[in-house]
């Protein structure tokens, strides 16, 4: 079973991603982002669109405009990661059919992105809002909007990010570093996915 996970490939190359992609997958993580500020972002979300169809959700992280929505669509990307809530752009990528997973910090951005459409949360930076934050954000948000702790958020404290009310973490350079092997991605890949199997 694939774990409530976001891969995000900050760095990732075109000549990478094929690789890179295919070895999360076979980890367990089915969810992978390619910020755009990364070379040649569109190219690698063409190429893990296509390869990966049917086995992975592919799609675009650092997304802050309608018109990037637009080419990440183009692309073949179903997934629109922000580190920001723009109702815009949440409404663009839904009306495309696209998860929308906007950055949120407060209370108010959170009811404005789930207004807008929201798939889900993205509670950014995690560390700097800490876990008491975000229990208090679950005592007032719908309990069918999953959060997720993106930055920060990673194996050695699951648990805490858990118990306050994270249904799933977006992980970053706990996977993916720029020039990383495939085998290594791999690895530790696999570490994250039996730390979130471990607590269940």
């Amino acid at each position: 079973m694939n774990q409530p996970i976001i891969a995000i490939l900050r760095g990732l190359t075109p000549a990478e991603a094929l690789p890179i992609g295919r070895a999360l997958v076979e980890a367990g993580v089915d969810r992978i982002e390619v910020p755009l500020n990364s070379p040649q972002p569109l190219d690698s979300i063409r190429l893990m669109a296509a390869a990966l169809a049917g086995q992975a959700t592919i799609g675009a992280g650092t997304v802050l405009t309608v018109a990037q929505v637009a080419q990440v669509a183009d692309a073949g990307g179903r997934m629109i990661v922000s580190p920001n809530t723009d109702p815009a752009v949440i409404r663009e990528a839904r009306s495309r059919r696209m998860q929308a997973w906007p950055g949120v910090y407060t209370a108010t951005e959170c009811f404005a992105a789930i207004a807008a459409g929201a798939t889900g949360l993205k509670l950014f930076p995690a560390d700097q809002a800490g876990t008491g934050t975000l229990k208090a954000l679950r005592q007032v948000l719908p309990s069918e909007v999953a959060v997720y702790a993106v930055g920060g958020a990673g194996p050695d404290n699951f648990a805490e990010w858990r118990a306050a009310g994270a249904q799933g973490f977006g992980i970053g350079s706990a996977l993916y570093r720029p020039g990383d092997t495939p085998e290594t991605v791999a690895a530790r890949a696999r570490e994250v996915v039996a730390a979130l199997q471990a607590l269940t």
